[in-house]
């Protein structure tokens, strides 16, 4: 009689376990990923942590089915950015021209960080003592700022005009109503003159009353006050795709980046109440 062989049949039911295991744990998965909510710069640093150079992918895979970079994504328009940077760079270096003109070194003061560009007004060479009156020369250095702007306009996301004051006593703050309104009304009066002499669109500007109280001296003496008395323009650049830049554009009708110039505002129908 002939010997059965060993090793029985039945020797892959495992494996229909197993798989069946593997299919439901999969189910598992996929429908706590359908409940699940993803924060997109953790799916990027996870996507990041395998690839260091999924970064700068132009095919980037973005949390929600999306490929491909975001519509309002600076990197998709690198050459108009770049263009921005540039012109931001020619108005600094315009204003530290400016600044370095004779008569003009202790009326204006340039520096730029953080993607901005601060421009500093002195008061002794723009207003009267406690007042929001102009000196004679004021409107002259006015001009001179309101011409440089003009020509790198494009690259401009806002100007914040800001008014400063000193603490005129050594050891007791400013009266608050007579402070802020001094650091207002200059800021105004400066904002007022580059919107009538200059091409920036009124939505782009900004007045703002600071008072005494974000001095750049210590308010000791008079060598610790002058610098505080100030009037202060902070020129922001534009940010392709921002909602910031977006929203200006709508309002000044701008459909571009540096290249596209603002639109001059309709008239008022009436005079203002």
């Amino acid at each position: 009689m002939a010997k059965r062989k060993g090793g029985g049949g039945g020797g892959a039911n495992w494996m229909d376990t197993y798989g069946d295991m593997v299919t439901l744990l999969l189910c598992f998965f996929v429908l706590l990923y359908s409940m699940s909510t993803i924060s997109e710069e953790k799916f990027k640093a996870i996507v990041q942590s395998f690839n260091p150079n999924a970064a700068r992918n132009p095919t980037e895979i973005i949390p929600g089915g999306n490929e491909g970079p975001s519509a309002d994504d600076p990197a998709e328009n690198p050459s108009e950015q770049l263009e921005i940077e540039e012109m931001m760079e020619d108005l600094l270096a315009a204003f530290q021209q400016y600044a370095g003109q004779e008569g003009l070194d202790d009326a204006i003061s340039v520096n730029a960080g953080g993607g901005r560009i601060y421009v500093e007004l002195m008061d002794k060479a723009m207003f009267y003592a406690d007042k929001a009156d102009m000196k004679p020369g004021a409107e002259e250095i006015l001009q001179g700022v309101c011409n440089i702007l003009d020509k790198s306009k494009g690259a401009i996301e806002v100007i914040q005009i800001q008014g400063h004051t000193a603490q005129g006593s050594d050891v007791q703050p400013n009266d608050v109503p007579f402070d802020r309104r001094l650091a207002s009304e200059r800021a105004t009066e400066v904002t007022i003159f580059i919107q009538e002499h200059s091409s920036i669109h009124p939505a782009r500007l900004e007045s703002v009353g600071m008072g005494q109280w974000h001095p750049i001296g210590n308010n000791q003496g008079e060598e610790g006050k002058a610098p505080n008395r100030r009037v202060e323009l902070v020129i922001s650049a534009k940010e392709i795709g921002s909602e910031l830049n977006q929203e200006l554009a709508k309002l000044t009708a701008e459909t571009g980046g540096a290249g596209q110039q603002p639109q001059a505002s309709p008239a008022p129908t009436q005079s203002p109440t």
